[in-house]
């Protein structure tokens, strides 16, 4: 007697989608084979468009190429056209032309919350995710499409410190390293457009990690106790996708950014306390 698999018994399952567009990661610690597994977590089916090409693993990053931009927007919107994405997480770019490309995107289709994290150097490694030449566009084009802007103590000081086009060769970047100067620089950061700003306090001495985030000109401070874990990989890739997927699932309508970004960062947290080593290097986060 032949035997079949049952059925399920709904037929007519459906899930929503969050996209995320950024880099390749071959050792899937970081990126957006990260990202996909985030998305997951948050109950949502995970899709991607690749803007940067790595080679790297959990030992680091050795080099980074951007795809043309056209590449890029045309993985996007094949899949923005077909499938139910309900939410957009945008990591590493790579290029001018790239991060241009994506603000566009955002523009086109401006009704999905799109949360942007900023890579702009990897933990490990000497090559960069982000251009220098691509930060001015980062700030004045794709800044104000973000409905959330997440970024670390460096980079939200490297986008503060950019100055206007004719200066720009010599950017003052200056330090944030307090819990008061990260709620000024999340406060300045909205300033320049986006809806709300997430400054991350990981890398900040201290027994707790202590991120700060402005919305509608309200800032709340998210605390956790510190893990005693120092070589995680993709954490700020993970912590973003975990909002974008929120938003994306049927919960966020009802609970709102501020309440998605809280439940993201306890996943984060949790699957922090259990990161674990695949190889030679750092851990990675597990679900």
């Amino acid at each position: 007697m032949t035997h079949h698999a049952e059925l399920p018994t709904n037929l007519h399952t459906t899930l929503h989608c969050a996209l995320a567009v950024g880099g390749l990661d071959p050792g899937g610690g970081a990126g957006v084979l990260a990202d996909l597994r985030a998305f997951a977590a948050s109950g949502v089916f995970g899709c991607a468009a690749v803007a940067v090409v790595t080679v790297q693993s959990t030992a680091g990053l050795r080099s980074a190429r951007a795809l043309p931009a056209r590449e890029v927007v045309a993985q996007a919107e094949e899949v923005l056209r077909h499938q139910d994405v309900r939410a957009v997480k945008v990591g590493a770019l790579g290029s001018r032309e790239n991060v241009r490309a994506v603000a566009r995107l955002l523009a086109r289709h401006a009704s999905l919350p799109a949360v942007v994290d900023t890579p702009i150097r990897p933990s490990r490694g000497r090559s960069r995710l982000t251009q220098a030449s691509a930060l001015a566009a980062l700030k004045e084009e794709l800044l104000p499409r973000a409905t959330l802007l997440t970024v670390n103590l460096d980079e939200a000081a490297a986008l503060l410190g950019l100055r206007e086009r004719s200066t720009l060769r010599k950017p003052r970047n200056e330090p944030v390293r307090t819990v008061g100067e990260a709620h000024d620089a999340a406060l300045a950061l909205a300033a320049m457009g986006a809806r709300a700003v997430l400054v991350k306090g990981g890398h900040r001495d201290g027994p707790s990690a202590i991120d700060v985030l402005a919305v509608d000109g309200e800032v709340t401070e998210l605390r956790a106790k510190k893990l005693p874990i120092a070589d995680a990989h993709g954490t700020g890739c993970t912590l973003a996708s975990l909002i974008a997927g929120r938003l994306a699932s049927g919960a966020a309508h009802a609970e709102g950014l501020v309440a998605a970004v809280r439940w993201a960062k306890r996943t984060h947290h949790a699957a922090l306390a259990r990161a674990a080593y695949v190889g030679a290097g750092m851990r990675v986060l597990i679900f």
